[in-house]
């Protein structure tokens, strides 16, 4: 039984036109047995997208029809593959209680769903950490350092898994090392493994779920999954279910970096 966690569809505005079948027959095809579609979350109605293309999530107005496609898609094929409806929800410092109220009003149509960081917060303004390496080399420049990016988003990532968030807070932290997107090109040169210590603690107590993220295999800036193997190893020691997700964005992504993660970690999470 293999589970592919993390999957987006045809209403990501940064992602591809592949229909939902597209995804689903690939899925069945790699072997997958269990998916979940987590398209991203309508921002906060108040938030600017800070992304460049202002394409970080899917518009409000597309919500209900992607929960109603991922319905159909469960009936259509019930007999050949478990699909879960699902959530990719941002956490975005000072916008708290905005994230609750979509869960509140969302959450009970979810089956699973994801809480990750794609924004940091710097001197009241937001930037998006994943973009781009030209966009990540402005927001090092605005930071100061590479280390204080990192810094900013580990923190970041703390006060995600320690919010209160409501009934409905996802139980699965998505990439958790995502600021090693552009790691070959902007290196960082210290340690953030108490950092890290303190997340997965934070994590364990919670008793929530790590998504293990295969894209970053396939990102030539990258090459690891996110988290890095020593890393789940360390969420594993700990007790901590790991969920391999390929983040897909086109069909073709479907499993990828699964070759590249080690199973015996996701043993007992798929």
């Amino acid at each position: 039984m293999f589970r592919d966690g993390h999957i987006h569809t045809i209403y990501c505005p940064h992602g591809s036109k592949d229909s939902l079948n597209q995804y689903v027959e690939r899925a069945i095809e790699c072997g997958f047995t269990d998916i979940t579609f987590t398209e991203h979350a309508p921002l906060p109605k108040n938030f600017i997208d800070p992304a460049p293309e202002r394409d970080s999530a899917m518009d409000w107005i597309d919500l209900e029809s992607y929960l109603k496609d991922v319905e159909l898609a469960k009936k259509q094929y019930k007999s050949s593959i478990r699909i879960r409806t699902g959530l990719e929800v941002d956490f975005i410092e000072g916008f708290e209680q905005d994230t609750t109220n979509l869960l509140n009003e969302y959450g009970p149509h979810l089956d699973d769903s994801i809480l990750s960081v794609h924004f940091l917060r710097h001197a009241d303004r937001y930037y998006c950490v994943d973009f781009s390496e030209d966009e990540f080399r402005i927001i090092v420049e605005r930071f100061g350092s590479v280390e204080e990016v990192y810094t900013s988003y580990y923190d970041t990532l703390l006060q995600s898994v320690e919010a209160n968030l409501g009934a409905f807070k996802p139980d699965r932290i998505g990439h958790m090392t995502l600021v090693h997107k552009f790691q070959r090109m902007y290196p960082c040169h210290v340690s953030f493994d108490d950092r890290i210590t303190a997340i997965l603690q934070a994590v364990k107590k919670n008793r929530y779920s790590l998504d293990y993220n295969g894209a970053g295999t396939v990102k030539p800036l990258c090459l690891e999954s996110y988290p890095p193997e020593h890393i789940a190893r360390s969420a594993r020691s700990l007790g901590i279910p790991l969920i391999y997700g390929s983040d897909a964005h086109a069909a073709a992504g479907i499993g990828q970096g699964f070759d590249k993660i080690d199973l015996i970690l996701i043993e007992g999470s798929v």
